[in-house]
């Protein structure tokens, strides 16, 4: 089960997921995006800063054309998160159409030249969407975080083999994920 007070606390950290797996901009490598590394669990931190580190040795231009190599040419380190398992098919479609209708359910209107499945765009709506007092986010949410968790771990996979220095970004993101979920009642961790 998701914990939403939780989630609701790393609003911030999922802007800044948003901005980071966006192809880079002037001010995407910043010290003060960082700065969101100081209100986080000690294993999310080691991430971003182990992410942090490889970025920050690069210039601006050496960081968008590491970007294009890893996702821009690599089919399997693609960013859309439904691509690994539908590629491009009907089922895909179907996904996207619920996750276009789940953003606009808590008022976050989709671009038009943007699929829904983007990873940027997905937490994005986490930081972004009007979700926290809606009864109806339990079940939507859900279907939001298996996507994403099950996208993220094929990405992830993908960039250890090539030692991306976009692996350590993927953890820290799929570790916020962790940290978002509560045991049920009677379970203990």
């Amino acid at each position: 089960m998701i914990d939403f007070k939780r989630l609701a606390e790393y609003k911030e950290l999922f802007k800044f997921f948003s901005v980071h797996f966006d192809y880079p901009e002037k001010l995407t490598f910043h010290p003060k995006s960082f700065a969101v590394k100081e209100e986080v669990p000690e294993m999310v931190k080691n991430h971003i800063e182990a992410y942090e580190k490889h970025v920050m040795e690069l210039s601006l231009d050496e960081n968008r054309e590491e970007y294009i190599h890893t996702f821009d040419f690599e089919k399997q380190n693609s960013l859309f998160m439904t691509y690994a398992n539908f590629e491009d098919g009907k089922e895909r479609g179907q996904m996207l159409a619920k996750l276009k209708v789940l953003y606009e359910m808590f008022g976050l209107e989709m671009p038009d030249n943007e699929l829904s499945d983007y990873l940027p765009l997905m937490c994005e709506f986490i930081y972004a969407g009007d979700w926290e007092n809606d009864d109806r986010k339990e079940g939507s949410f859900s279907l939001l975080i298996g996507v994403i968790e099950d996208g993220s771990y094929h990405l992830l996979k993908s960039l250890e083999k090539q030692e991306s220095h976009y692996t350590p970004l993927v953890k820290a993101l799929r570790e916020t994920f962790k940290q978002c979920m509560r045991q049920p009642a009677g379970e203990q961790g």
